[in-house]
C-alpha cells in the first residue's frame, strides 16, 4: 500500500475539525492521517506499507519545462531549494509531526531529492512483483493503474470512507479511455489544479475522442500536421496551435517510475519501533487514541 502522503494529510486537515495539543499546537491533521491509515491497513490488510513523501512538491525540472506548473501555489521562489509552497499555517506545524510520529512507529517514509511523492509511487508501483493499491485524492495517478500487474488506485477524493477502487475498467467507463494512455489524456484535457493549460478548446470529450481514434499523443499530433488525416479542421487547428506546449507538457505530466528509492523496509509494523517515543508523543501533542486505534489494528496483522 502506496500512500500518497501530501494528498491525505491535507484532507484530513481540511476534513477533520480544530483539535489542539495541550500547548495549542494544532494536531487535526495528525489525528485524521492516523485514522485514515488505521481504516485502510483493517480494510485491505496490506504487508507492506510506504508513507510516499513529496521531497520536491514543484520540480524544477518539471517548472523548466512548463513554468505554470504548479506556480498559483508558490507563496515564495526559493533559488537554491524547493519554492515554498502556499500551506495554511495550521497545516504547516503539523508536517514536522507526522513525520515524527511515522518514525515512532516504524512506519517508511520515502522520498526522493527532485521529486514528488508521485514519482515515488509510480517507481514503487512499478515491476512490484505484487498487487499494489496506490491511496491518493489526485487523478494523476490514475496513468499507474495496471490490471495485469495487480495496480489499482484507491481514490479518496470523496473521502476515505467512501473511496473507489480504481481500475482499467473504472477508468474507461469514467472517462472513456485506456488507463495506459491517461497520462496522454490529462496532458490534452489540462489541469488547472496543476497549472497546466491543455490544449486552448479541448475538453475530455474531445480529448477522449482523439485518443480513441489516434491512440496516442504522438498519433494526434501528426495527424494535425497531416492533411489527409480525418481530423476535424477545428480540432487540427487548436492542436497545432499547442504544438508547443505538447512537446514538453507529457515529460511534466507522466510521473517517473525509475527513481533510486528503497525497494524493501516496508514491512508494515505490528508494534511500533520506538514505544517509549510514540506513548511521549501521543500523550505530549492529543494523539493518544488516534494512535492507539492505530496501534489496534496493527497487532492484528
Amino acid at each position: 500500500m502506496l500512500l500518497d502522503t501530501a494528498s491525505m494529510y491535507f484532507r484530513a486537515f481540511f476534513g477533520v475539525p480544530e483539535i489542539l495539543a495541550a500547548d495549542g499546537t494544532p494536531v487535526n491533521a495528525v489525528r485524521g492521517l492516523l485514522d485514515f491509515i488505521s481504516r485502510l491497513v483493517e480494510q485491505y490488510e496490506p504487508t507492506e506499507l510506504v508513507c510516499c513523501w513529496d521531497e520536491d512538491w514543484r520540480p524544477q525540472w518539471r517548472v523548466d519545462l512548463v513554468p505554470t506548473y504548479k506556480s498559483h501555489r508558490v507563496v515564495e521562489v526559493v533559488d537554491a531549494g524547493p519554492d515554498v509552497e502556499e500551506v495554511p499555517d495550521p497545516l504547516e506545524v503539523q508536517v514536522p509531526i507526522i513525520l515524527e510520529v511515522m518514525e515512532a512507529l516504524g512506519i517508511a517514509v520515502v522520498g526522493a531529492p527532485e521529486a514528488e511523492a508521485d514519482d515515488v509511487i509510480g517507481t514503487l508501483a512499478t515491476d512490484a512483483g505484487r498487487p499494489v493499491d496506490i491511496v491518493t485524492g489526485d487523478r494523476d495517478l490514475f496513468q499507474l493503474v495496471d490490471d495485469a500487474a495487480e495496480v489499482r488506485v484507491l481514490y479518496i477524493a470523496r473521502g476515505v470512507g467512501n473511496h473507489e477502487r480504481v481500475t482499467e475498467e473504472w477508468v474507461r467507463e469514467k472517462y472513456a479511455v485506456e488507463a495506459r494512455q491517461y497520462a496522454d489524456f490529462a496532458t490534452l484535457r489540462g489541469d488547472t489544479s496543476d497549472g497546466l493549460p491543455g490544449v486552448k478548446g479541448v475538453g475530455e470529450k474531445t480529448a477522449a475522442t482523439l485518443l480513441q481514434r489516434f491512440e496516442h499523443l504522438d498519433g494526434i499530433v501528426a495527424a494535425a500536421a497531416d492533411p489527409d488525416a480525418e481530423m476535424a479542421p477545428g480540432v487540427r487547428a487548436k492542436v497545432q496551435a499547442s504544438a508547443d506546449y505538447l512537446a514538453v507538457a507529457p515529460e511534466v505530466v507522466a510521473v517517473r517510475r525509475t527513481l533510486d528509492v528503497p525497494r524493501t523496509g516496508f514491512t508494515l509494523p505490528q508494534e511500533p519501533a520506538d514505544p517509549a517515543r510514540l506513548a511521549a508523543l501521543a500523550a505530549e501533542r492529543n494523539l493518544e487514541g488516534p494512535v492507539e486505534r492505530l496501534l489496534t489494528v496493527l497487532a492484528r496483522q
